[in-house]
């Protein structure tokens, strides 16, 4: 099963990228990992994209679809990939069918994890973490059981991440949009298009996945 995950950054697609992976042995297939690993191993497609990241350009269609190939061809007969981040284009959308019908595969689903944006950007800038041990925590959903104590290490130092501010959020969604808009009639036309409320329970947004997963 080859599945496209999408949703805005805060929407939990990691998580549930993550579980799938877990649940089904399914291969996240993320193009910026895929980069970064195909330019330390020095294959050839991952030369080419060395020589154009040094130059200051931009990663063709091209390329990217090389080292989508690549990965597709390492994989083991009969498993599954989830594309994270590709595609993002309507050319991108045409490379990636004709890259899985020459390997006599095809997507089964497109999922959406839909998300209100007022209500990310709550989850996203009210989120902060233990400086000491890690764990995570939200002004309004998961406060420490002591204010200024960590439950799990006792530590006293707490950090947010620079980026959880408002104006970040709501220009990652704006993006978002405009880069997801071009592809989703795509897919729609071809019915494999499906949406989740992304801002649910995480274990029920991963139960309605399931579920559309169990629809082929």
């Amino acid at each position: 099963m080859n599945i496209i995950l999408l949703g805005p950054p805060g929407a939990g697609k990691g998580t549930q990228a993550q579980r799938l992976v877990e649940r089904h042995g399914m291969k996240q297939l993320s193009t910026g990992d895929m980069l970064r690993a195909a330019v330390k191993a020095q294959t050839p497609v991952g030369l080419k994209a060395k020589a154009v990241m040094e130059a200051g350009e931009l990663v063709s269609d091209e390329i990217v679809s090389a080292l989508i190939g690549d990965e597709l061809d390492a994989m083991p007969e009969g498993q599954g990939a989830i594309f994270d981040g590709y595609p993002r284009t309507a050319p991108q959308a045409e490379s990636l069918g004709e890259l899985l019908a020459s390997r006599g595969k095809k997507l089964d689903h497109v999922i959406e994890l839909d998300v209100n944006e007022d209500a990310l950007v709550e989850r996203i800038t009210g989120r902060y973490t233990c400086a000491s041990c890690g764990k995570g925590y939200h002004d309004t959903f998961e406060k420490p059981a002591v204010e200024g104590t960590c439950d799990k290490c006792g530590g006293h130092e707490f950090k947010r991440r620079p980026d959880d501010n408002e104006e970040t959020v709501r220009t990652r969604m704006a993006e978002y949009r405009a880069k997801t808009a071009p592809i989703l009639p795509i897919y729609e036309v071809q019915g494999i298009v499906a949406r989740v409320d992304g801002m649910a329970d995480m274990d029920e947004v991963t139960a309605a996945i399931e579920a559309i997963l169990g629809k082929r």
